[in-house]
């Protein structure tokens, strides 16, 4: 009778461990800031941002100043003077909210950019998560910083310290 009872204990723990998921989270941004690749793209996506909004800005400014030269020569132009100088102006300010959409909307030049920088790091980051999820046999890993709310997480199941040794890169020791 003991054995039957002791049988069916080992079953039910059995049973109920087969069960249990196991769960971890990771902090993505903890992880890419000790990439220091991720540091240089960011940098780099940063550079080129500045340097077409000085582009795009340029443009407006142009189109303010051609708009101010209007308006102080207006009373000494014809109507056809007045409709061409119109013409002017609204287009080139077209050309510049088309150039501005261009490098700055959804899928603009900086979209493009930003893909071709940050895409293979995630890509890697994503890899050496899974392979630290499989290592560990983890059921499934939250990222802290994602949309998905995490109003508690005892810090023994942050897996982001294992993803960056798998990644092979020091813990504790960010990139510049």
């Amino acid at each position: 009778m003991k054995k039957i009872l002791l049988s069916l204990a080992i079953i039910c723990l059995a049973a109920t461990a087969s069960f249990a998921q196991r769960f971890a989270y990771v902090d993505s941004e903890y992880i890419l800031k000790h990439i220091p690749d991720y540091a240089s793209a960011q940098k780099q996506l940063a550079a080129l941002s500045d340097q077409w909004q000085k582009q795009v800005d340029t443009r407006f400014q142009e189109i303010d100043r051609l708009y101010k030269s209007y308006q102080a020569d207006q009373v000494l132009m014809t109507a056809d003077m007045k409709k061409r100088r119109e013409a002017e102006i609204v287009e080139k300010e077209k050309a510049a909210k088309d150039f501005q959409r261009q490098i700055f909307g959804p899928d603009g030049d900086l979209s493009k950019k930003s893909n071709d920088l940050i895409k293979p790091i995630q890509d890697r980051v994503a890899k050496a998560v899974q392979a630290v999820a499989e290592s560990e046999n983890l059921d499934m890993v939250f990222d802290k910083n994602s949309e998905v709310m995490m109003l508690y997480a005892n810090p023994r199941y942050d897996k982001s310290a294992a993803v960056i040794t798998r990644l092979g890169l020091k813990p504790g020791v960010l990139a510049k």
